[in-house]
């Protein structure tokens, strides 16, 4: 089958050849364990159970996890590996199963969740999808948590050769939101459906970020979806390549777009820490769990 799962349409055999993803058909992981560092109401107290894919569609210049987006680094597993791996971390204490990086395997994900798990399913993404195969994860997927990068077109060309970026992320999120209707919370706090967008503020990017969170405050009215500004972002991969992006945000930079954030009207959701910069919040990826 020609892959047309993500927005890059390749048309590639991935049977027999790789695709822009960088990945063959079956799924490569790079960890999967109990991670505490997303969102509370995603990590809560016990860990949310994160499985890492390899491989990425989008391919930002500046990604944290570089040696498995954009190297590869992982292991082939069978559908039914990743089914074990989903229990296994249930049986951990998982609140829930976060699939990150999953657009390019949906065919495998979709067979590993045949049969319902007793906890939610989170499709952690770059929000660059297809609309249609989105929709093939109906009823799958509880809880979508995607990325809306850029809110102009210059940085999704120079940093992710992606033009359109922008269009592409509201029309998937628009169908995320479809799909699950406004957010909801357990009586712990721990999110059982809905979407959570996420923004991860760039050095030098302000008016991307502002145009970000313009169109989530017009489309969205309070109790829809909650939003999660980032101020994590420190140089990775091929930053070292763009000077203008090789450095951490400034103080002054974070302070201007949360204040942004609190004029806007947005009103569920969660702002980072600037000390959330630090290396040692990247994933070690050496295929725990795998």
């Amino acid at each position: 089958m020609l892959c047309n799962l993500c927005p890059r349409a390749c048309g590639v055999d991935r049977s027999v050849a790789r695709g822009v993803c960088r990945m063959g058909e079956n799924p490569v992981l790079a960890r999967a364990a109990l991670h505490r560092w997303e969102e509370p109401c995603v990590s809560g107290e016990r860990g949310s159970g994160t499985v890492f894919f390899s491989g990425c569609s989008l391919g930002c210049v500046f990604c944290q996890n570089d040696s498995i987006s954009r190297e590869g680094f992982g292991r082939e597993v069978s559908v039914a590996r990743l089914r074990e791996i989903y229990e296994e971390l249930i049986a951990q204490g998982a609140h829930n199963i976060n699939l990150v990086s999953p657009t390019h395997f949906v065919p495998a994900i979709l067979r590993s969740l045949e049969k319902p798990l007793p906890v939610p399913v989170v499709y952690n993404s770059g929000g660059y999808e297809r609309v249609e195969t989105l929709r093939l994860l109906e009823g799958k997927v509880q809880v979508w948590l995607p990325d809306c990068k850029y809110g102009e077109d210059a940085p999704a060309r120079r940093y992710c050769a992606a033009p359109g970026y922008f269009e592409t992320a509201k029309a998937a999120i628009l169908e995320m939101f479809r799909q699950t209707g406004p957010y909801r919370l357990d009586e712990d706090g721990m999110i059982q459906k809905g979407v959570i967008i996420r923004h991860l503020v760039l050095p030098g990017q302000l008016e991307s970020s502002r145009r970000v969170i313009d169109w989530v405050a017009e489309t969205f009215s309070p109790g829809d979806v909650l939003f999660s500004l980032m101020s994590q972002y420190i140089p990775c991969g091929r930053a070292a390549d763009f000077p203008e992006i090789n450095r951490p945000i400034t103080s002054q930079e974070q302070e201007e777009i949360e204040n942004y954030l609190f004029d806007s009207g947005i009103e569920d959701g969660f702002v980072q820490e600037r000390d959330a910069a630090d290396d040692q919040y990247v994933p070690l990826f050496d295929l725990t769990g795998v």
